[in-house]
């Protein structure tokens, strides 16, 4: 029998994939890592503009999991069907798993039903399904208001909305139609970045240069497709064309029956992400920690969860906190990228200072990719 400690991580975003390959290359000799996820790849999330756009498919930005080659890790294409966390016991749809550590990391899903007319009268473009199911209906849109609404949050990646509106513009303008296309965003926020000052002027400024409009301080709770209207907690009504709505965001049903939630999010120690579950753990946007639900701060997470079992299993080191910090790259257009550089460590007022949209960003945002990509996958 190995003395090995068994690790599970359920879910291959940023955070199991980082959580997996920092465990590997620090414990590989005294671990055993299952790595679980529903896919069959990684899609890095602001590649869903390249799908909505056409100029990708979806085997282009897909970096599959069966190319994983790390020592002590093994990945399962499997679906999660229950968990308990108590005994720290997993079922898919293929095997049942017991873990000495368990890992939560299945992201949030999306709840389109949630708001009615939605499914009827509305498109998403989040999903990487409904990224490439949009760009159908952009090919025969010419003319008319296009509304992108963030219906509720918290929601993944506060930019993206933004860079939506932006990359549409462009992408209408290069058919010839900019001038018969008019696009806006509804937002919750008073501005589009709260964090970031220096962000939030270049967006407007972006969208003021553009034509572009950004609606302040409007909650859609439905969509009339009849009337095509989106209507307010107000009571306002907001006339739309095209509606792309950014979802009802939801921890999957999974985790909230197993009573990991409270809230709507799974609670974590703001230290090292442990739940209230000994053993348990969970990264990303599936936790209620106090930052952004993107990406990069799954993968931040996922290095403080890692340093705390590398020193609780080797018995050496001071474990680093979680320190709530990320950067986040911010499309604008013309082939060139912003960046914020985020801090939400708890218990401080959120900061994200901003580097101004630059070809040197936009190359750094592909540095970026490439990074994570041979480190997670290609080795």
């Amino acid at each position: 029998m190995s003395n090995k400690k068994k690790i599970l991580i359920l879910g291959a975003g940023f955070g199991g994939l980082e959580l997996s390959s920092r465990l590997s290359e620090a414990l590989a000799d005294q671990v055993e890592i299952t790595l679980i996820d529903q896919n069959e790849g990684f899609i890095f999330g602001f590649s869903k503009f390249d799908l909505m756009l056409g100029h990708s498919t979806r085997p282009e930005v897909t970096y599959f999991y069966k190319d994983i080659s790390k020592p002590s890790v093994e990945f399962r294409q499997e679906t999660v069907v229950s968990i308990d966390p108590v005994n720290r016991r997993v079922t898919t749809d293929k095997q049942d798993y017991e873990t000495d550590v368990l890992v939560v990391a299945l992201g949030a899903e999306y709840s389109i039903d949630a708001t009615p007319g939605f499914v009827e009268g509305g498109h998403e473009f989040y999903s990487f399904n409904g990224a490439i199911a949009l760009h159908n209906v952009l090919e025969q849109f010419e003319s008319g208001k296009i509304v992108i609404g963030i219906i509720g949050q918290p929601f993944k990646c506060p930019p993206a909305p933004c860079e939506a509106a932006i990359l549409l513009d462009e992408w209408f303008e290069q058919r010839g139609l900019g001038a018969d296309v008019d696009i806006s965003v509804v937002s919750q926020w008073p501005v589009p970045i709260p964090p970031s000052p220096d962000g939030t002027k270049a967006i407007l400024d972006k969208f003021d240069n553009r034509g572009l409009k950004f609606v302040t301080e409007h909650v859609i709770t439905s969509l009339d497709p009849e009337r095509k209207v989106a209507i307010c907690e107000d009571g306002e009504e907001i006339p739309y064309d095209l509606f792309l709505g950014i979802p009802i965001h939801r921890v999957p049903a999974v985790v909230d029956e197993a009573g990991l939630a409270e809230d709507d999010w799974i609670p974590v120690d703001d230290k090292n992400l442990e739940t209230k579950f000994s053993g348990v753990f969970a990264v990303g946007d599936v936790t209620s920690a106090p930052t952004p639900k993107s990406g990069v701060f799954a993968e931040s997470a996922a290095r403080a969860v890692a340093d705390h079992l590398i020193a609780e299993i080797t018995g050496e080191g001071e474990p680093e906190p979680f320190d709530g910090k990320g950067s986040c790259y911010v499309e604008f257009g013309d082939e060139l990228v912003g960046r914020m550089d985020a801090d939400f460590f708890p218990g401080t007022r959120p900061t994200a200072p901003f580097a101004q949209p630059s070809v040197a960003v936009a190359d750094e945002k592909k540095e970026f990719a490439a990074v994570r990509r041979k480190r997670w996958i290609d080795g």
